[in-house]
Formats: C-alpha cells, structure tokens, sequence
C-alpha cells in the first residue's frame, strides 16, 4: 500500500481539509497512516454515539435490559414528568433517533436544567415513537443514564473494564453533564490511533486479538436493524440509514461520523477500516476524499 495516501495528503494541503491525521487497516496488509500533527486526543464528537450503542449492547446481553425497554421502566421516578405520549418511548428509539421527541441538544450547548433527562423525558413529543427521525444528541444521553441505574456505573465506568482496557485505551476523557453523567451523544476524546482499534474491532465482528469484546452478533445488528433517513436534508451522505449509532453507507460500509471531520469508515466488502481525526470547517468534502482517494483505491 505505499504511496496509497499521497493523493489525500496532497488534497489536504491544497483544499484546507484540516486533518490531524487517517490510518488505513486493510486485512492482509500493513497499517498505513498519515499524521498532520502529534496523534493527540481529540473530541470525537457524534462518534461517541456509537460507542454508547455498543454500551447498550453489552448491557443488554448481560441481561440488565432489553433494547425494546420502555425508558420509563427503568427510571419510573420521572413518570410524573413525562411528556403525553412518552410513556412509550423506548432504548431502541432514543439510539435510532426515533422517540419523536421535539428535544434538540447537543453536548456543545449549555445545560441549564437542573437534571438534563428531566427536560427530555418532559419535552413535547413531535411525532409517535418509531415514526420519524430526527437526529440529536438527547437520545443517547437518555440511554447511556438508562446504562448507569441497571449496572451502577457511569458510561465511562461500564465500558472501562469490558472495551476500553482489552483495546489498550487508557483513562479516556469524556465529558459529563453538571451530575456527573457523561453525555454519550458526544465529548469522548481518543487518537486517531485508538479510534483505529475501536473501528477494527467492529471491522472483525467484535473481536480483538482472538478474544470476543463484543457479544456475539451484535456488530451485524447495528447495521441490520436500521431505520430510513432519506430526505433529511443533511446531504447525499445521510441519505442511506441509520443504524444503532452508526450511518450506512452503500455497499453494505458503514461509518461513525462525528463534527467537524471525526470519522471511522468500516467496509466489509473490502475488508478495510479508515479512520480520521479532523478540525474541518469543510468535513462533508473531506469525507468524499476519504472516499474518493483512498477507500475507492483499496479495490
């Protein structure tokens, strides 16, 4: 695979695509990578969501939920608050970003709630749970409190031991709301390099070094079990699904995609994953480059 980034890196330079940097596993072949600065943490932004996802997962195979649980049997308390209509929402909507819910945040905005779920769980529904998308950053940070009353663990805590530690990813940062839950919509910080391992895990069905992380099946149904996103208006890119945490693309790829360039592509069919950290100003350019310039050569 020599010289297989040049053509991106020249693109880089002479578009102002702003990467930090890209690696490329590709079964049967040496990594090759690419580094515009150190490989210094950075926010990953949305592509937190997918290891929320991947959390919600676990927890499920462990028997503490189901994805089809309603959120409001696991935290009852908040009954009285509830929204008409959001007694029905469940874990799987709040992941596919289908509750119908009219909340919109993300993590770069200002909470000023005193309990950021009780503003969700209480926000006007817009929609029937599981008849329209709409993506934001509510849902995820629902499900990740959902993943800390069924085992007592934050985000971070749960994963630490079952996917950060077996991949070699030391302490991550995550960024937490004022009562301490970290948001799961966005605000986990990796380099590129460990972003890497995390997409190969999901490149080879949930195995690392021989060892299963994942349980059994589940990479297959973040991908399988999918809802329709065509005419959302966010471009030709968002237009072919959404997974649990992850946006398909065609021929059966599919990535994590997250602000201002942070993104990991894996491709079954060509059994290759690709991963890139950003500060991009221009990311829906620097995503057809990834494409353009190196996945489409990896054929």
């Amino acid at each position: 695979m020599a010289g297989l980034l040049e053509d991106f890196v020249r693109a880089d330079r002479e578009r102002g695509l702003g990467t930090y940097g890209i690696h490329v596993h590709s079964d049967g072949r040496p990594p090759v990578e690419h580094r515009f600065r150190p490989d210094e943490r950075v926010d990953l932004r949305s592509v937190a969501k997918t290891f929320t996802a991947v959390a919600l997962g676990m927890a499920e195979a462990e028997g503490r939920l189901g994805l089809d649980d309603r959120l409001l049997d696991h935290l009852p308390e908040l009954r009285g608050l509830a929204a008409d209509g959001f007694e029905a929402v469940t874990l799987r909507q709040l992941t596919t970003m289908t509750s119908g819910t009219g909340h919109q945040w993300f993590a770069h905005q200002r909470i000023d709630a005193p309990d950021l779920l009780a503003e969700i769980v209480a926000a006007r529904m817009e929609a029937a749970p599981g008849t329209r998308f709409r993506y934001t950053g509510s849902g995820p940070y629902a499900v990740g409190r959902v993943i800390a009353r069924v085992s007592g663990a934050d985000l971070r805590e749960f994963l630490t031991p079952r996917l950060f530690r077996p991949l070699g990813l030391h302490d991550p940062a995550w960024h937490a709301c004022p009562l301490g839950f970290p948001f799961g919509e966005s605000g986990l910080h990796l380099t590129t390099g460990e972003l890497a391992r995390f997409a190969r895990l999901l490149l080879d069905d949930g195995e690392w070094a021989g060892r299963r992380i994942l349980p059994d099946g589940w990479v297959g149904r973040m991908t399988g079990e999918s809802v329709g996103t065509g005419g959302i208006g966010h471009g030709p890119a968002y237009e072919h699904g959404y997974g649990l945490g992850v946006w398909l693309e065609r021929d059966g790829a599919y990535r994590m995609d997250g602000a201002y360039g942070q993104y990991a592509i894996v491709d079954p069919r060509r059994r290759a994953a690709v991963t890139v950290t950003a500060h991009s100003e221009r990311d829906g350019d620097l995503l057809t480059a990834v494409h353009d310039l190196v996945l489409a050569r990896l054929d």
